[in-house]
């Protein structure tokens, strides 16, 4: 297994869900230290619990405030002793038509997902450039390049945390802050399953149905979890530094761009 993450310590939002999760045991298989960060403290403290290492420690979060951010960079630093990198998951879906959205929809969409991530990655930032520099990865989606039906928010949402990405990439690279981006698609989520529910009754097609059809075609099956968390890793590992401001397709293909 990879050391190139060894004694590295990083924050994951989002970390109750299944990309977070997953995300994290892969870093600690990487030997790196992990702070999991979620709104749900109850769910993130037994999956800290489960996973039986001292080098994964949870800490409630609500990613969308400042204040929560700064404590989750204080806390880390007191129990790790240094914060290496950030991994933005958190995010949140509802499925509607663009003529039913309404505009508080459409706001708390933007609330977490996009803004959420300006916040955190502005609080670890400032940690960063004091120190010695670091890494931010932002989980988008290529909803965020392809715009799929019914999820204008979400897609729209998703699209400005690929344009933040490389603004800050930009922006941060004389702080020795690098920057990207991965965009996953047809991964086997709660997240996914909840969309082929919603459909279901809208195409008069039963959910396990599309949920089987949901899979990049060129894999011919559902994207593990895992596979999304093995490219943030190498994205967050020395040998990705020429690699910056990109958004990074884990889609199986499906978007060509």
């Amino acid at each position: 297994m990879s050391t190139l993450l060894q004694d590295r310590v990083f924050l994951v939002t989002g970390g109750a869900g299944a990309i977070g999760t997953a995300i994290s045991k892969v870093l600690l298989e990487r030997q790196a230290k992990v702070v999991l960060l979620d709104v749900d403290g109850k769910s993130l403290g037994e999956l800290a619990q489960s996973l039986h290492t001292s080098n994964c420690l949870a800490h409630a979060c609500d990613v969308t405030q400042r204040a929560d951010a700064d404590a989750a960079v204080a806390y880390t630093v007191e129990k790790f002793g240094r914060v290496d990198g950030l991994v933005n998951n958190a995010g949140i879906i509802t499925m509607n038509a663009a003529w039913d959205a309404d505009a508080a929809q459409w706001q708390r969409h933007f609330e977490v997902n996009a803004t959420g991530a300006f916040v955190m990655a502005q609080a670890v930032g400032e940690y960063l450039k004091q120190n010695d520099g670091g890494v931010i990865v932002n989980v988008a989606s290529n909803c965020g390049k392809v715009g799929y039906p019914n999820m204008a928010a979400y897609n729209a949402s998703k699209a400005a945390l690929i344009n933040l990405t490389r603004s800050l990439a930009v922006e941060w690279a004389s702080d020795h802050i690098n920057v990207n981006a991965v965009c996953p698609g047809g991964v086997d989520t709660a997240m996914l399953a909840d969309v082929a529910a919603w459909l279901s009754p809208r195409l008069h097609v039963p959910a396990d149905n599309l949920l089987g059809d949901m899979g990049p075609a060129q894999l011919g099956r559902r994207i593990a979890p895992e596979e999304v968390g093995r490219v943030v890793a190498f994205l967050l590992s020395d040998d990705a530094v020429i690699i910056r401001g990109q958004a990074i397709n884990v889609d199986g293909g499906d978007t060509p761009y």
